[in-house]
């Protein structure tokens, strides 16, 4: 191997023992793809290298959740993380592997149902802020102010593409392994940033994993798929993953998703549902005409631009992923669409007075079932009805109330208040920024 993987261990021990600040911890930016395998697999035979009574910096795997991303590589995922956990415990090394997942109100079935925002494209891209860097960005600022400061280790690559190339070297301080991220009190370390992606292969072929078994699935699965993977995305600098990635099955911001055809011509016939829901996701988006509304959220119209997607097209999208769902969830065990997700999107169903259809009624016809939630959706009708009310003086104190109440619906769901207060003063803070703007307009 023409690679030299003692030099890479040792900057990384390095790093690790010298560091001027040893108590700043390490994130390790993990998707379970080739570059960031790589990544953890030499820091992790590089900690091996370092007596044990010296390994005091915490180190955390972290790997983002969409709630949305290619079902078959979240099972391979999965599997990976709780290999790698069980057995950094068994050696006693500091690493703690966290997920980050996207906030109830800020799923991508939340906003696409609930709210009707249409599906992406290149030029609108909600979803990447949402699902990857907010959720991302929460843990990385928790970490950094309990710790004073923290280090993000990327499998970035100047090999990637020629972008990815002028974003390191635009980036990095000359002489210095660490660069300066964005967020404050946080740097980035980016230890394989030299190494072509023919070494990344040698090296996952001839080295296996440290945490146990070994690449095969990983080599399979891309060639499967015809596929790179989608990177730990930190901040919005961070281009879409294209044509190939391993990301969200709902991606509409490419044309033609080759690594789920790739999954699907390889035998994973079982995906062609989510390929159906992905394709009219498209029609829906490249057809505003018959899918949304003229109106806006905010009641103006634009001849330029639409509103959300119409109730009907939601009701349609959220049959379709249900009847997917009961067609794969017997033999494959996923779940398209969370209960939590439900509730709050019928929420939002009522709370822009769309009554006629309810979240429960599509439910049962599709499943066969006789789940009530006529209590609760009549609380929120209720509640809705004398909201528009009571606000009848001031109709734009409607929309931060029911923002509000989204907030408190949420944490609810989800049975978690930790946040909540922040969460209401931002968005407070943001009304306030609101009639400021207004008024100054006016």
């Amino acid at each position: 191997m023409s690679l030299n993987v003692q030099h890479l261990e040792n900057e990384i021990i390095d790093q690790y023992l010298y560091d001027e600040h040893p108590s700043r911890p390490w994130i390790i930016g993990f998707s379970g793809g080739k570059d960031s395998t790589m990544l953890l697999q030499i820091v992790w035979n590089a900690l091996k290298r370092i007596e044990p009574v010296l390994l005091t910096r915490q180190i955390y795997v972290v790997c983002n959740d969409t709630l949305v991303e290619n079902p078959r590589i979240v099972k391979f995922i999965n599997k990976t993380l709780k290999r790698i956990q069980k057995e950094a415990n068994l050696n006693d090394f500091p690493i703690i592997v966290h997920q980050t997942m996207p906030n109830l109100e800020n799923t991508f079935w939340v906003k696409l149902i609930g709210l009707g925002y249409p599906a992406p494209n290149k030029f609108y891209r909600w979803c990447t802020e949402r699902l990857k860097i907010d959720p991302t960005t929460r843990f990385i600022k928790e970490t950094a102010s309990i710790n004073e400061e923290a280090i993000i280790l990327l499998g970035t690559r100047s090999d990637e593409s020629s972008n990815r190339a002028a974003s390191i070297r635009k980036h990095e301080v000359k002489g210095q392994r660490l660069r300066k991220h964005l967020l404050p009190n946080v740097f980035v370390y980016a230890p394989i940033k030299d190494v072509t992606t023919n070494e990344v292969w040698q090296y996952l072929n001839q080295v296996p994993p440290p945490w146990g078994g070994t690449h095969k699935e990983l080599v399979t699965l891309y060639r499967n798929a015809n596929a790179g993977d989608c990177p730990l995305v930190i901040d919005d600098t961070t281009p879409s993953c294209g044509n190939s990635r391993f990301g969200c099955w709902t991606c509409t911001v490419v044309n033609k998703d080759k690594s789920m055809e790739g999954l699907i011509d390889n035998g994973e016939e079982w995906m062609q549902p989510l390929a159906d829901i992905r394709n009219f996701l498209i029609e829906t988006r490249d057809n505003p005409e018959q899918y949304r509304q003229r109106e806006r959220r905010d009641g103006s119209v634009h001849e330029r631009f639409w509103g959300p997607y119409t109730f009907e097209t939601r009701v349609e999208i959220l049959k379709r992923i249900l009847k997917a769902q009961k067609l794969i969830e017997a033999s494959e065990g996923i779940e398209l669409i969370t209960h939590q997700e439900m509730v709050l999107i019928q929420y939002y169903w009522f709370r822009d007075c769309f009554f006629k259809t309810k979240v429960s009624q599509v439910y049962n016809r599709i499943f066969k079932t006789q789940i009530d939630m006529s209590k609760q959706e009549e609380k929120y009708k209720q509640e809705a009805d004398l909201l528009k009310k009571s606000c009848k003086q001031e109709p734009k104190d409607v929309e931060l109330i029911q923002d509000l109440l989204a907030l408190q619906k949420t944490k609810t769901l989800m049975i978690r208040k930790r946040g909540l207060q922040s969460d209401i003063d931002n968005r407070l803070n943001q009304f306030i920024e609101e009639l400021k703007k207004s008024k100054n307009e006016n």
